[in-house]
């Protein structure tokens, strides 16, 4: 009877192993292909599922995540009959499981001869300047053909890029050599606009020194005619209020000789000392008028008189 409760137990242990087994959890971005007696049976999604014993299995478990395939470089021929190498990125997503399990026997390598010969038929089409300078088109070409083939497959095609395009040595060395003398055009084409500039603006400070210079000289000479003509005018003023101030003293000798009760032969003489102040020593000849003729005797014996 130990033996059969042993047995018991292990038949236990093997049941519950099982149950264990037929257990399965989903994680997110996943799917998984379920097969029954060798057909499909149906697809998991994220989550908790139970399967048969013994008749359900999991055929495929997919990866519903964007992937990268980055295919090695595949010789191609232009239009103009130049070889090149050309390696290509492709982005895409499995979108339905069943179709990725059944559709094709090794999807990767079936994208990967889809895409060397697309990408043959689209550059055949091409020259090699369009094929360095139409990345874009390429792209978009690929992309879309790509797509509308992968499509039974289960399998959309986001994104396709050209990774490298590599052309044959000879082209690459003169490409360079263009790419040199294009390089050193514009430094020299960079040197001469540099040096222009400089001489522009060595010019244009010359004009604006000359300007300043102009300018300062214009601004002295009229400060020195201003500084002329006030000095002028000064002199002037001054002379007048000299000439002011001598007729002032004169007035004032007559107003006071005549204060004086002097008589007209007195303020005759004094006229003639007025006269002889207008000569200033310079005068030869001084015109008298005719009455005061008799009075200029009169005036040189008085002074003889007061002498002795």
């Amino acid at each position: 009877m130990e033996w059969l409760g042993g047995l018991v137990v292990v038949l236990i242990v093997v049941i519950l192993l099982v149950f264990v087994s037929c257990l399965k959890i989903v994680p997110q971005a996943q799917a998984y292909v379920i097969e029954r007696l060798g057909a499909y049976q149906g697809t998991w999604s994220v989550g908790f599922h139970v399967r048969v014993p013994f008749l359900d299995k999991v055929a495929r478990r997919v990866n519903l995540k964007e992937q990268v395939a980055d295919f090695p470089p595949q010789p191609v021929i232009t239009k103009d009959n130049v070889t090149m190498r050309i390696d290509t990125v492709v982005f895409y997503q499995i979108t339905d499981p069943k179709l990725f399990t059944y559709g094709v026997e090794n999807p990767m390598m079936a994208i990967e001869n889809l895409t060397a010969t697309t990408l043959r038929n689209i550059i055949g089409d091409l020259e090699l300047d369009q094929t360095l300078t139409s990345r874009e088109t390429i792209n978009t070409k690929m992309r879309a053909a790509l797509d509308i083939a992968t499509d039974p497959w289960g399998i959309k095609v986001n994104r396709v890029e050209l990774k490298n395009i590599i052309p044959p040595s000879e082209i690459q060395n003169a490409m360079e050599k263009q790419m040199k003398a294009e390089r050193e055009r514009r430094e020299a084409v960079t040197r001469a606009e540099g040096e222009k500039k400089a001489k522009i603006l060595e010019a244009e400070g010359a004009k604006e020194s000359a300007i300043l210079r102009a300018e300062a000289d214009k601004q002295s000479a009229i400060l020195r005619a201003e500084a002329q003509k006030e000095k002028m005018i000064r002199e002037a003023e001054g002379e007048a209020e000299a000439i002011l101030k001598v007729q002032q003293a004169n007035a004032d000798g007559i107003r006071m000789l005549k204060e004086a009760g002097a008589d007209a032969a007195v303020l005759k003489i004094k006229s003639l000392e007025a006269f002889e102040k207008v000569a200033d020593g310079q005068a030869t000849t001084i015109l008298l008028p005719a009455e005061l003729e008799g009075i200029a005797s009169i005036a040189t014996a008085w002074k003889e008189g007061t002498k002795k």
